[in-house]
C-alpha cells in the first residue's frame, strides 16, 4: 500500500483528492495537512511514501516545505500539483527536490498514475511540461528568472503576492535584513525597481494569478 499525504490549505481540494487516492486499491491517504509547517511535522511524525503537495500555502509554501523534507531525507518523494504550470515554477519545484509536477487541471486519473510512478522511483511531469522546461532563451524575462536561488523564488513570489518584507521573514524564519537584502539582489537580476513591476512580472509567468494567489 502506498502511503501519501496531502498538503493543500483549501479544505475541498484536500477532500477531493482524498477521495481519488482512496477509490484506488493500492493507495491510502494517512494524512493532510493545510500549512507547509504542519505538513512538515507530519512528514517527521510519520513519513509518508509520497508527500503530494501544493505550492501555495500559508507557513513558508511548498517550495520551503520541499526544501526543508529534502535535508532531512534526500530519497523523500514528492509530488507538486499547482494550479500554476509556469516553466520557472516547474523548475524551481524540480530544483528544490520534488520528482513530479501535476496540474490541477490534470486528469482525476493523472494523480494516482503520478503517485505510483514517484513510488517506483520515477519522475512524472504533466503533459508538455518536459518540452517547455527543455526550451532557453537567454534573454528572456524567464531565463532571468532562472537566475534566482531557490531561496530568493520564493521570496520573490512571497513578495509578488503582496506580502510585506517583514511577513516574508516570518514565513520563512529569516531575519528582516536578510529579506530586504534578498529583495534588492532580486530587483536587480530581474531588472524591476518597483514592487508593482515584481508582482506583474509574477503574474505574466503564472508564479502568482492575478489575485496573488
Amino acid at each position: 500500500m502506498i502511503r501519501v499525504l496531502l498538503a493543500d490549505d483549501h479544505p475541498v481540494v484536500r477532500s477531493g483528492y482524498r477521495r481519488l487516492l482512496d477509490e484506488t486499491t493500492d493507495i491510502r491517504v494517512i494524512a493532510e495537512a493545510a500549512t507547509g509547517d504542519d505538513a512538515y511535522a507530519a512528514c517527521i511524525a510519520d513519513p509518508p511514501d509520497v508527500l503530494a503537495t501544493d505550492l501555495a500555502m500559508p507557513g513558508g509554501g511548498g517550495l520551503e516545505l520541499i526544501r526543508r523534507v529534502m535535508q532531512r531525507e534526500a530519497a523523500a518523494r514528492v509530488l507538486v500539483f499547482s494550479m500554476y504550470d509556469s516553466t520557472a515554477l516547474v523548475r524551481r519545484a524540480l530544483e528544490a527536490g520534488a520528482r513530479g509536477f501535476l496540474t490541477k487541471a490534470a486528469a482525476p486519473e493523472r494523480l494516482a498514475q503520478a503517485v505510483r510512478a514517484l513510488h517506483r522511483g520515477e519522475r512524472y511531469l504533466d503533459a508538455g511540461l518536459s518540452s517547455a522546461l527543455a526550451r532557453r532563451d537567454p534573454a528572456s524575462e524567464g531565463e532571468r528568472l532562472a537566475t534566482l536561488s531557490l531561496r530568493e523564488f520564493e521570496i520573490f513570489r512571497l513578495l509578488a503576492q503582496g506580502h510585506t518584507p517583514d511577513e516574508c521573514a516570518r514565513a520563512l524564519k529569516l531575519s528582516p535584513k536578510t529579506v530586504s537584502n534578498h529583495q534588492t539582489v532580486i530587483k536587480d537580476k530581474l531588472g524591476v525597481a518597483t514592487s508593482a513591476a515584481l508582482a506583474h512580472l509574477a503574474i505574466r509567468h503564472g508564479v502568482i494569478g492575478t489575485a496573488g494567489a
